[in-house]
């Protein structure tokens, strides 16, 4: 009988023990969090993942939401909102310790489930390890109910822009009637986008002020994504971190010929460009990659800007403002269709050493109609890329990838040869 109450006491305690942990474990995890208002305006607003914050329309969001698998809370800890004190252009402290970079897309409202699924691409394979924010631009207005999806999908900070509407028009020194003609002149001859204003606009948008956008102003580097992209490969690295280790400013994972009906002028304004302020070419310049007769003409080989990963210090450079703000006086985005594609790798090609220009070949891309899948078959395997090789546009004649490798003097990767 003795040992039966001596049982009984021991598990009573026992059971009391379990109670009062129960107890300071449950006070432990549900300390609450105020997150204090951005004060944000109706052009630029942020959305903090795992925090209830008003963006026009207050932005429903959980604090208990589950931890990323990539990073698992400890048992019993409490749920900290990743975007505690975040401003307007800022990263939310997940991305502490990290770079200070982030995705950016240029999007309107009926984008938005084209977006989403880029989104889910690169949240999935990359950016569910990393939680790096993301800046939606738009010429409009974003509405609430894009505000809602693509908060929820990104793991790291959304944030909301309208573009100033003298970055998304006509400048006072072009010729309304003329460029008017040159579209027309254009629909007729079945250039793809050549009667489009809105293309214009983005081509110019992208190639000299996205990177000035004040959501843009705390950020060193950038990732651009589109709706529509397909991200293959598993992306266990930091790009950006493995970018800024390797001085690295520009990269890429397609390359091809522009249109040459597009840019008829470029390269000569190019050319004169480089005459009046021959300082900002670079010694060690990429000059061999974009031109095969020493600089006389424009071969058309351009880095397909719909990806790039590249520093924000590079575009907000005096040679590359010089070089945008000449371009843009001649005329050229609006009297022809010159793209934000060739601006931008003809300036990396001449205004940044060579090796400062990366070829990504184990991301693993698409945007319509190229693919961009790892010739080496150890690589697909390793990285769980789900590409059909045979659908690779890398190595295939028309790409210009060949003559990177080659100007650069690298040796391709193991299989390039299969997918020619």
């Amino acid at each position: 009988m003795a040992r039966v109450n001596a049982r009984i006491i021991r598990f009573g305690v026992f059971a009391a023990v379990l109670v009062l942990c129960g107890y300071i474990l449950s006070k432990g995890a549900s300390s609450a969090y105020s997150v204090p208002s951005t004060g944000a305006s109706s052009s630029i607003s942020t959305n903090e993942k795992s925090a209830q914050k008003p963006v026009e329309k207050p932005v429903e969001k959980s604090v208990d939401k589950p931890v990323s698998p990539a990073a698992p809370a400890a048992a019993g800890a409490a749920v900290v909102p990743a975007a505690l004190n975040a401003q307007s252009g800022a990263t939310s402290p997940v991305t502490k310790g990290k770079e200070k970079a982030t995705f950016v897309s240029l999007a309107r409202n009926v984008d938005l489930w084209s977006l989403v699924e880029s989104i889910r691409q690169v949240e999935d394979r990359f950016n569910k390890n990393f939680h790096y924010d993301w800046v939606f631009l738009n010429d409009g207005d974003f509405d609430d109910e894009f505000k809602r999806v693509t908060t929820a999908l990104v793991s790291g900070t959304t944030h909301y822009g309208k573009i100033e509407p003298e970055q998304w028009g006509f400048p006072d020194w072009i010729d309304k009637e003329k460029a008017a003609k040159v579209r027309e002149e254009m629909r007729e001859n079945k250039i793809i986008y050549g009667d489009s204003i809105s293309y214009r606009h983005m081509c110019r948008y992208e190639s000299g002020f996205f990177f000035r956008h004040p959501l843009l102003a705390d950020f060193e580097w950038y990732w651009r994504v589109e709706p529509g992209i397909r991200i293959y490969c598993d992306i266990e690295q930091d790009l950006f971190t493995w970018m800024r280790e390797n001085n690295k400013k520009y990269s890429f994972t397609v390359s091809l010929p522009e249109y040459k009906e597009t840019i008829m002028t470029l390269w000569d304004t190019t050319k004169a460009f480089m005459k009046e302020y021959p300082q900002y070419i670079d010694e060690n310049n990429m000059m061999d990659f974009i031109s095969d007769d020493g600089g006389e003409t424009y071969n058309g080989c351009h880095f397909w800007s719909n990806f790039e990963i590249a520093s924000l210090s590079f575009w907000r450079s005096d040679a590359y403002l010089k070089y945008f703000e000449y371009l843009d006086k001649a005329g050229g985005f609006f009297y022809e269709r010159w793209g934000d594609a060739p601006v931008h790798s003809i300036a990396a090609a001449l205004f940044l050493p060579r090796d400062q220009i990366h070829f990504f070949e184990d991301v693993g891309y698409y945007h319509v109609p190229f693919h961009n899948c790892p010739a080496d078959e150890k690589v697909r395997l390793a990285k769980n890329c789900v590409c059909n090789p045979n659908e690779d546009f890398t190595w295939r004649g028309y790409s210009c990838v060949p003559k990177y490798y080659k100007v650069n003097d690298l040796k391709r990767p193991n299989g390039w040869e299969n997918y020619t």
